[in-house]
């Protein structure tokens, strides 16, 4: 059943005009823009920080070093290959292990070395680049996500969205691969939303185009039992890309490595609006009680304030 514009406004569920106008526009410096559009800008970054990403197995940046891709993986089972300037997922190919000369991907498929050059080809091309604009391949380890959350994912990692404003996350959400996205955890594409309580890690509501689930569409494992672990951990790694890219209004985008914990894959200037959804509560009433917040706290602070404010009851009732 839809919901009218009114509805909407009373539950504090902003759009994209809001978004731009209202916060975007005003704490989002886009001087800032290059260290979140450029992913291999923020990784650097992030090294400076002490933050930690996967790790960096190479660049390739011309045509000329396309041929040089097998030598780079060849002492890596997997590895991840990305567009530097990619949004939405576009362009990513995950290899998860070697079948003798060939490339196994997670859903089984096997392509071989001429494939792998390809794909770096149509990157440094800007196939998958905002405004395809020439682009530069970034390979990296392949993350081992934690073991608790299989059986709520299909062939791929699951990771987390938390939206951070002026320091404070608000707003959170699991994307859990399928099927239907390819084992992207891209909501567009299919893949399962969890909001995620923010005072606890536990799972409020879930999503899947738009509709509500309550078990995830592969495994058949029941979502109302998902928990995050390390939670306040994540929560604070998250704060702190506030004062690493100076933005104010700031995705972040996290992983659980079984043996890391906690790790930065990416950060976004305009994080879209569907964890709304996904939580099944707007975010301007959270948004207007941070904007009333004083400046200067320290991430601790900000970070239990958020876990205060915004922690949820009965939130597995609601699935």
């Amino acid at each position: 059943m839809w919901a009218s514009p009114w509805n909407l406004h009373e539950r504090g569920v902003i759009g994209m005009n809001q978004r731009n106008i209202r916060y975007i526009a005003r704490y989002n410096d886009r001087r800032h823009y290059p260290l979140v559009d450029d992913k291999l800008q923020t990784k650097l970054l992030a090294a400076q920080h002490g933050i930690a990403s996967p790790a960096l197995i190479g660049t390739v940046r011309s045509q000329f070093e396309v041929k040089q891709v097998a030598r780079l993986v060849s002492a890596h089972e997997g590895f991840v290959i990305k567009p530097a300037k990619g949004s939405g997922g576009k362009g990513i190919l995950v290899i998860e292990k070697r079948d003798g000369n060939a490339y196994v991907k997670p859903s089984g498929q096997h392509i071989d070395r001429t494939d792998i050059e390809r794909h770096v080809s149509n990157i440094l091309s800007g196939l998958y680049s905002l405004a395809g604009s020439p682009d530069v391949a970034l390979i990296e380890t392949l993350i081992l996500f934690d073991e608790r959350f299989s059986a709520y994912t299909y062939e791929g990692v699951p990771d987390i969205r938390v939206i951070v404003f002026r320091g404070y996350p608000v707003m959170s959400m699991m994307r859990l691969s399928t099927a239907a996205s390819d084992g992207k955890a891209n909501l567009h594409q299919g893949a399962v939303g969890v909001g995620l309580d923010i005072g606890s890690g536990c799972a409020v509501k879930a999503v899947q185009f738009d509709r509500p689930r309550t078990t995830h569409p592969d495994t058949g494992h029941p979502l109302s039992s998902l928990r995050v672990p390390d939670w306040a951990g994540l929560l604070h790694l998250a704060a702190r890309c506030h004062e690493m890219v100076g933005l104010g209004y700031l995705g972040v985008d996290l992983a659980l490595d079984r043996n890391i914990g906690p790790m930065l894959l990416e950060l976004n200037a305009r994080p879209g609006l569907a964890i709304q959804m996904a939580n099944g509560e707007g975010l301007r009433r959270r948004l207007d009680l941070i904007e009333a917040q004083p400046a200067g706290r320290s991430v601790e602070q900000r970070v239990a304030f958020s876990m205060r404010h915004f922690a949820r009851s009965g939130h597995a009732a609601r699935l």
